[in-house]
């Protein structure tokens, strides 16, 4: 069915769960999101998963620390619950931070060549827009929500303000909104036969001011917007007043980005089974990690504390000895750390913590560079997902500004935009100076003036460098007086 014969529909019901079959990937579980990105929520904590231990002691079954448990054979005994040591490891949020940071660190850089000045004010426009909704920000909450829920997207929408800030007298500024699973939102995309998004729906639910919740399901296609209540899943829908509303800029209005798999899918286990060796290894902490005696036989004195030299008597054939836990803290660590280097490999990330890099001492850029290969690697494969999905960015504003000035249309439609992502890196400015020097013949690449700007020591860098020369010019100057005869 095509796109306009269901939204032509005359039965709401049926135009929204024709709206939500377009998708051409599963919806993602955001429960399971949800779960791995909150350590509260991780099986560990889970009670009926790690059962509290029942001890059996000594004391009355009457006891309120004590409860009767009747045994296989009938007997009658006294058990206490034991809370159980329970250790969840964020490293599923690390993972993704860590991920956004070598993406997003760097500002995404917005690569035009302009032919005219018509080009040039286009561009500007374009970086203003940027800028006003702090994109660099902006950015990250998307990496994030894309990695930790395998889909995201933004929607730019107009709304009535007189500026010039664009460089050029506008009634309209853009405002941008984040759409996610993280924020409650089910994303509906439409995708036609050859893969193109012809159609984007979404559903959430709103409260008003007295707590009051209403469901929604909102559709943009590149000509119309639509709007309807619902009572959830479609059902009993009714379009709101003053839609459908027309999309003058002639494109779907939205950006959308999607993986194939959480950022963590693959390690979720590993990061169970660290946290169960955690857990146990902690527990086995609490029970022996202060000496403990085993007595067999009668003991007829103890040593006094702070005693020296004392000599502990017992019955014939009694025995004491300390119960030490030999061997397995070896085997239990060599399992932590294999763990953990599995799903930094697998995720690609790097370990970069004080313990990891503190033994690496002053280290070279080159250093650097193999150090963050492997994250770096990780963003290249990123791009197949962000270069998309920013060049969409970059087309829909360059719609919205041909609308809000129309003079500026025809370059609008005719320059390109290439978005770049550049990945994170710490970076040696001794080893890059000196490449470049040495790239340059051993030339300067750069101005005293740019010097002392890049050096940012000097809050007034031009009064600064006006200062400099004035100082070289009395220093290289002379002054040739009279000569003084003796009389």
């Amino acid at each position: 069915m095509k796109l306009k014969d269901i939204i032509q529909s005359e039965n709401p019901t049926d135009q929204i769960s024709l709206l939500q079959s377009g998708r051409n990937h599963p919806i993602p579980d955001a429960e399971q999101a949800k779960k791995a990105l909150d350590p509260k929520l991780h099986d560990i904590n889970d009670p009926i998963k790690r059962k509290d231990k029942q001890v059996r002691v000594d004391v009355d079954a009457e006891s309120d620390s004590a409860k009767k448990v009747i045994t296989a054979d009938g007997e009658a005994v006294a058990t206490r619950t034991e809370k159980v040591a329970r250790i969840a490891v964020a490293l599923q949020k690390l993972i993704i931070k860590r991920a956004v940071s070598f993406c997003f660190g760097n500002p995404v850089e917005y690569n035009a060549t302009p032919a005219n000045d018509q080009e040039k004010a286009v561009l500007f426009a374009l970086k203003r827009i940027l800028k006003d909704v702090k994109s660099n920000s902006m950015n990250r909450k998307i990496g994030r929500a894309i990695f930790g829920f395998k889909e995201c997207a933004e929607y730019w929408y107009p709304v009535p303000k007189e500026h010039g800030k664009y460089g050029f007298k506008s009634k309209f500024k853009l405002r941008c909104t984040i759409l996610s699973p993280a924020f409650g939102d089910t994303l509906y995309p439409y995708f036609d036969d050859s893969g193109d998004m012809v159609a984007f729906s979404r559903a959430y639910s709103h409260k008003d001011n007295k707590g009051v919740s209403t469901d929604y399901f909102e559709t943009f296609t590149d000509e119309e917007h639509w709007l309807w209540r619902t009572n959830g899943g479609g059902i009993g829908a009714e379009l709101v007043d003053g839609f459908p509303k027309p999309v003058a800029i002639g494109k779907i209005p939205i950006v959308y980005g999607y993986q194939d798999k959480f950022e963590t899918e693959d390690v979720d286990k590993l990061i169970d089974r660290l946290e169960t060796l955690l857990s146990n290894f902690a527990d086995t902490n609490d029970y022996h990690a202060s000496p403990k005696i085993f007595v067999t036989g009668t003991i007829n004195g103890w040593s006094k504390k702070g005693e020296s030299g004392a000599v502990i008597e017992g019955e014939p054939g009694a025995t004491m000895q300390y119960v030490s836990w030999a061997n397995a803290p070896e085997s239990v660590k060599l399992e932590i750390e294999t763990l953990l280097r599995l799903i930094y490999t697998i995720t690609q990330t790097p370990d970069i913590s004080f313990d990891s890099v503190k033994g690496l001492g002053a280290i070279s850029g080159l250093a650097l560079k193999l150090l963050f290969m492997d994250a770096h690697l990780k963003v290249q494969d990123k791009r197949e997902i962000f270069d998309d999905y920013l060049q969409r960015r970059a087309n829909v504003l360059l719609a919205y500004i041909g609308q809000f000035n129309t003079a500026l249309a025809d370059a609008c439609d005719e320059m390109d935009v290439e978005p770049e992502i550049t990945p994170y890196i710490l970076t040696s400015e001794i080893d890059d100076l000196n490449y470049w020097l040495t790239a340059n013949g051993g030339k300067a690449v750069i101005s005293q003036e740019e010097s002392v700007e890049k050096a940012g020591l000097s809050g007034d860098p031009v009064a600064t460098m006006q200062k400099i020369k004035e100082q070289t010019t009395a220093e290289n100057s002379f002054m040739v007086g009279e000569p003084i005869i003796d009389a």
